[in-house]
């Protein structure tokens, strides 16, 4: 009795205080009815991309793409969207729970497109193409060709952000050069940069703005160009029963395109840097 007395009082306050995941996420075609609702945004937080700043405002390249998003929505529909938001530490995680969710869901952490994601998810367009770069610390020996993985990275252990690309790529590695090595893990890109940086015992794949923005900070790494990757487009991401996916499209297909706008350049600017941005942007490359 007492057992089915508490498990009611729960549900009564989950539907007072709209704490629940699923009442938060409205479909397009809820918000069409109403005029109004409101969608989750999961992230993982990234300097740069989704942090917070010392005001204690949630910012970031993705965190700002996203609302320039639902802004676009609002105005162009006259509707009232709002967001919100959840922190998901771990990758794996924060993909597991977009794929799972329904309804007005979406997650930013610079997820790659691929097509076997594809059967998983939903993707905007592309908001970025990135660069996936090989790193160990700065005492390795520079690879001149990838083939010498083999005898240079002989002493060397892989490092690797679970459940991420950069994952698959280093057990390929594994497989194809070096099957005697371990696959060590870590729980985020700054922990990986900061155990390769005090220890020549690793090797692993960042990207690319994570590895200059650790260089501009002092860290001792060193970039191996034969393993960079530079095909990689990131899309925001959305379960496959979302109905948002063509409003996703017509806000990047907007005017001249949402990326080729000044607002889409400043946003990268002011969060990254203007080198940064050069580079992630194609402008006068120093790689």
């Amino acid at each position: 009795m007492k057992k089915s007395l508490t498990i009611a009082l729960l549900i009564v306050l989950i539907s007072c205080t709209g704490e629940s995941d699923e009442m938060a996420n409205s479909s397009w075609e809820d918000v069409q009815t109403s005029g109004e609702g409101v969608v989750t945004l999961y992230y993982v937080p990234s300097d740069g991309f989704s942090y917070y700043t010392g005001n204690d405002r949630l910012t970031g390249v993705t965190i700002e793409i996203f609302r320039d998003f639902i802004d676009y929505v609002n105005v162009e529909h006259d509707v009232d969207v709002t967001i919100h938001y959840k922190p998901v530490e771990q990758f794996s995680n924060f993909y597991q729970t977009v794929k799972n969710s329904i309804g007005g869901v979406f997650g930013v952490a610079n997820v790659t497109i691929t097509e076997e994601r594809k059967n998983e998810l939903m993707f905007s367009p592309s908001y970025m193409t990135n660069i996936a770069t090989l790193i160990t610390n700065s005492e390795t020996q520079k690879l001149a060709s990838i083939e010498e993985i083999s005898t240079v990275f002989r002493s060397l252990d892989a490092l690797a952000f679970k459940g991420t690309l950069h994952e698959e790529r280093l057990i390929r590695i594994k497989e194809s050069y070096l099957p005697d090595i371990e696959i060590h893990y870590a729980e985020s890109n700054n922990e990986i940069i900061d155990r390769v940086s005090v220890s020549n015992s690793y090797f692993a794949y960042i990207d690319i703005y994570n590895y200059w923005r650790a260089l501009d900070d002092g860290a001792p790494l060193q970039r191996h160009a034969p393993g960079d990757i530079s095909s990689e487009e990131f899309g925001i991401i959305m379960p496959l029963n979302s109905d948002w996916t063509v409003l996703m499209e017509n806000f990047f297909d907007a005017g001249d395109g949402y990326r080729n706008s000044d607002r889409y350049r400043s946003i990268f600017v002011e969060h990254l840097g203007n080198e940064l941005t050069e580079i992630l942007l194609g402008y006068n490359s120093r790689m």
